[in-house]
This record gives C-alpha cells, structure tokens and sequence, in this order.
C-alpha cells in the first residue's frame, strides 16, 4: 500500500499539465478523428500506409497484399503508427495516460526534449515489436509506446524525490530514483505481468478484432525508464546509498 500512497503525493503535476502535453493529446485526438471522419476508402488507405506493420520490411510484403511502400513511408511509419487508433476507446485511454504522465516528466525536460524522448520511446517500442514479431501482416497502432516510455520516466522522477527525501547530500531537483531500487523494480515486475497477461489472454479488450501489442509496451517501457537518464541532465548525479 506504501507504494500506490506514495504515487497519491505526487500527483500536482496531472493537475497543471504543461502546454506540450495538451498539444500533443490534441494532435492524436485530431488526427483519430480525421482519419474516421475521412471519405471512403480514406480512413483504411491511411491506415494501411501508415500503420507499422513488420511483414511491409521483408520481401513478402507483396505476396501478403500488402500496399508497396517507398523509403520515405518505411522510416515515417515508426512514428506516424502512434498517430493512429483503432477506436475512440483507444485513443482517449492514450490521452489520458499521456495527460497522468506526460506532465511530470514534461515538467522536468524542455518541451523539444520531452517530444524527443516521447518519439524515440515509440520508435523503441515498435522496433522491439518488428523484432520478436518480425514478418508479421497484423498492423500495429497507437502511442502506448511512448506512453509507456513516458510511465517509467515518470516513475523513476517520482520516486527520485521520495528516495532521497531528507538526504542533506541531495540539493534539488532530487536524482533519478535507481533502477535497482525496491519501488522501480516493484513497478517493473508489475508492468511485465500487467502486459504478458493482456497480450497472451487478452484481457480487458472489448472485441475479438484486436489485440494488446504487449512487447511494443514494454519495449517502450524499458526504453524509458534506461533513456531518462541520457535526456534528463537537470539532476546531480544520484549518490550511492543503500536500500
């Protein structure tokens, strides 16, 4: 129970998020809705062109129907599949997991940096899909990845506070929380069984039609949580201590 109070405390910043976080939900609101809100064929060419979709990077591409895609559309595909959602169901849980998150770790990082690190945890995300999945026809789409990359950051940020809270060695802003701390460790454990469990069972989808792009997440979730470090540079290097 101490970890989830601990989360209760740290809540201010979901209630004064920054500029770049409502921009950036708004764009994934607009371009949901104006991609089913599109003319026929429209909203499938979209999505058939720019979702990620593994098997479009081998050779049987083609045989698999499979629209034929130039250089341009290969490398965009790994971030303009983030701006693409099955469903309003799918995209407002996005927003509102980009609007609990985005502003903690926004609010450490400068908004070109924060969209940065927010793209490179997507990019992540669907290279660790194409890796295990690779040939695969199904099309992936969403920013669960970035969003999960933005959790990690979030949580590491989070906990950087409390673990070194009361430390006279720490000056603000507090250091990352370690990776190898209790409460990062816990969390991880959780969001691996969390995302094994949707992904294999499928549980908590509405419909037989979908399914949870469990290694996108945690592809996103692990490159957050390691590159927070490379992109937060407005910390003091943590000290050693134990526990």
């Amino acid at each position: 129970m101490v970890f989830f109070q601990d989360m209760q405390r740290e809540r201010q910043p979901f209630l004064n998020a920054p500029a770049t976080v409502l921009w950036l939900i708004g764009l994934l609101l607009a371009a949901h809705f104006a991609r089913v809100w599109a003319p026929p064929p429209w909203p499938d060419t979209v999505l058939f062109q720019y979702a990620f979709i593994p098997a479009r990077y081998t050779s049987a591409a083609l045989a698999l129907g499979l629209p034929p895609a130039n250089l341009f559309e290969l490398i965009i595909n790994f971030v303009s599949y983030m701006f693409l959602h099955g469903n309003f169901l799918h995209v407002a849980l996005n927003s509102l997991w980009l609007l609990a998150f985005g502003p903690i770790v926004a609010l450490r990082l400068k908004p070109a940096k924060f969209l940065l690190f927010f793209f490179f945890c997507g990019i992540v995300s669907a290279a660790a899909h194409m890796a295990v999945y690779w040939g695969a026809a199904e099309e992936v789409v969403g920013a669960s990845g970035g969003v999960s990359g933005l959790l990690a950051a979030a949580i590491r940020l989070m906990y950087g506070h409390l673990y070194y809270r009361g430390d006279p060695q720490v000056a603000a802003p507090a250091p990352l929380a370690p990776i190898l701390s209790k409460p990062i460790l816990g969390f991880t454990a959780l969001w691996i069984v969390t995302n094994v469990i949707g992904g294999v069972t499928g549980l908590g989808l509405v419909d037989d039609t979908t399914a949870v792009a469990w290694v996108a997440h945690l592809g996103g979730y692990f490159a957050g949580l390691f590159a927070i470090g490379v992109f937060d540079r407005s910390s003091q290097p943590a000290p050693v201590r134990s526990g």
